[in-house]
């Protein structure tokens, strides 16, 4: 890495690099998809160990290797990032909240990643809190959020680096007042993408609800 480039530089580099990488793996599997949905175990041979004549078999088994391959090089880039996100974590929380809102969106769980599919519909399964209440015309209430919400992910907090402590969800409310704050929630069976904006309101705080921590275990 040459001299003089910064940590964001970095951060983005290899974001920039994820997005290209889950490209090309995006590409070979609508090949696998094409050859009737093989995808990565499919058989290649008919009932009689005959190569089977409604796929090409080559094309089939290039696309096999060539994501294989681009999903090593994936775990490893997540393994990158994720170290460099720690790294970063507490100079961009005070300075640049909208890339590690950004960052700590990437889905970094490589064993629930399957070839060909989009990455940024994957979320954390774990609820790190829970809504137990929301106030009528609150910020809470304006964004969606509803009683019983699992929240996935708050801004730059996840289950990869929560530590059970709301003083950490807290400190993003304070960095984040009147900005928009990304949000992945848990309801019922469904996994919503919502924007919060803490600010000031009629009511006391800036979000106008309480989250407390699930109860163990957890598992949404």
């Amino acid at each position: 890495m040459a001299a003089g480039i910064t940590t964001k530089e970095r951060l983005e580099r290899l974001m920039n690099a994820k997005a290209q990488l889950e490209a090309q793996i995006a590409k070979n599997g609508q090949i696998l998809a094409a050859n009737a949905n093989v995808g990565m175990n499919g058989p290649l041979v008919d009932a009689e160990g005959f190569p089977r004549n409604d796929i090409d078999v080559y094309q089939v088994r290039q696309a096999r290797q060539t994501i294989i391959c681009l999903q090593n090089d994936h775990k490893e880039l997540m393994n990158q990032i994720q170290s460099l996100l720690n790294q970063y974590h507490s100079e961009i929380a005070t300075t640049d909240p909208e890339l590690v809102n950004r960052a700590s969106a990437l889905e970094l769980d490589d064993d629930r990643y399957k070839a060909g599919a989009n990455l940024t519909d994957l979320a954390p399964v774990r609820s790190i809190v829970v809504v137990n209440l929301v106030s009528p015309n609150s910020p809470a209430e304006e964004a969606g959020l509803r009683e019983g919400d699992g929240i996935l992910r708050f801004g730059s907090i996840n289950s990869n680096n929560f530590k059970g402590d709301l003083a950490q969800i807290g400190e993003v409310v304070r960095h984040m007042q009147n900005q928009n704050v990304e949000l992945k929630v848990k309801r019922g069976d469904q996994q919503l993408d919502l924007i919060l904006v803490p600010k000031t309101w009629s009511g006391r705080g800036l979000l106008g609800c309480n989250i407390v921590l699930p109860p163990e275990p957890m598992d949404c």
